[in-house]
C-alpha cells in the first residue's frame, strides 16, 4: 500500500484584514489549505483574490489576522523559513552583479564553505541552462534569462519549499510556455515541494498535481489535475 505524503504547510483559520479609511476590508478568509511534502500545487485566480497575500503569509512576509501556519510541524514565525524559498514576478536580478555572484548572493552570506558554494554554483547553471552567461549582467539577457538566474539564487539555498509568485506573469506566451517546462523539470529533479501562483488556469492545469481556486479570498475549490503524470524521475542532487 502507498504511503500517503505528509503534510508539508498548513494553514488553519487564516484570514487576513487591512485597514482603511474606510474601515477593515477582508481580504482572505477565513480557509484552510495543506500543501502535501513534495507536490507541485498551483492557487489559480483573478487579480486582487487574495493569492499573493496568502503567499506573503507562507512565507512569513506578513502576518495573518488570525489563524496558524505552519512548515514541517513548527508554526511559521515573523521571518522567513530556513528551508524556503521565494520567488517572485519582478526581476529581482542586482544589475550590478554579473549571474554567478547573483546565484551565490545570499548563500555567501551563510556560513558555506568556498568549495561547496562553488559546486552549488556549477549545479545551479547546468540545471537552468545559464553555463554560458555565468560572467554576463543581467542587462545583457533576456526576461526569462533574468528570471532564470532569479530562480537559481533560490535554488541554490537548497529549499525545501518553493514559493512562485506569478514567476511567468511579466513573459510572453512562448517563454511561459518554455519556463513552465523548465519548472516541472527543476520539480523533478530537486524533489522540493512547490507553491505556484499563477491567474492562469491552463498554466496550473498543465504543471501542478492539485489546483486550489480561489475567489474573493476564499479557496472554493480544491482537485487534482495531474494524477497521470506522477512524482517519477525525481532525485535531489542537492542535497
Amino acid at each position: 500500500m502507498a504511503t500517503q505524503p505528509s503534510i508539508h504547510v498548513s494553514l488553519r483559520d487564516i484570514t487576513k484584514v487591512f485597514e482603511s479609511r474606510l474601515g477593515p476590508i477582508q481580504a482572505l478568509g477565513p480557509l484552510d489549505l495543506e500543501l502535501r511534502e513534495g507536490e507541485l500545487f498551483a492557487v489559480v485566480g483573478p487579480s486582487g483574490c487574495g493569492k499573493s497575500t496568502l503567499l506573503d503569509i507562507i512565507a512569513a512576509l506578513a502576518p495573518p489576522s488570525s489563524g496558524t501556519v505552519t512548515f514541517e510541524g513548527r508554526p511559521i514565525g515573523n521571518a522567513v523559513p530556513d528551508g524556503v524559498g521565494v520567488v517572485f514576478q519582478e526581476n529581482a536580478c542586482f544589475p550590478w552583479l554579473n549571474v554567478a555572484d547573483n546565484i551565490t548572493f545570499g548563500l555567501r552570506r551563510q556560513p558555506v564553505e568556498p568549495a561547496e558554494i562553488e559546486r552549488r554554483l556549477q549545479y545551479a547553471l547546468q540545471l537552468m541552462g545559464l553555463n554560458d552567461f555565468a560572467r554576463a549582467f543581467p542587462a545583457q539577457l533576456s526576461g526569462g534569462m533574468r528570471q532564470r538566474v532569479c530562480i537559481a539564487r533560490t535554488l541554490v539555498m537548497q529549499p525545501r519549499l518553493i514559493l512562485l509568485d506569478e514567476p511567468f506573469g511579466a513573459l510572453d506566451q512562448q517563454t511561459r510556455l518554455l519556463m513552465g517546462d523548465e519548472l516541472l523539470r527543476i520539480w523533478r529533479a530537486t524533489g522540493a515541494t512547490v507553491l505556484l501562483i499563477t491567474h492562469a488556469l491552463d498554466e496550473a492545469a498543465m504543471l501542478a498535481d492539485r489546483v486550489a481556486v480561489m475567489y474573493s479570498g476564499y479557496v472554493v475549490e480544491t482537485a487534482p489535475v495531474a494524477a497521470a503524470r506522477g512524482n517519477f524521475g525525481r532525485t535531489s542532487q542537492l542535497g
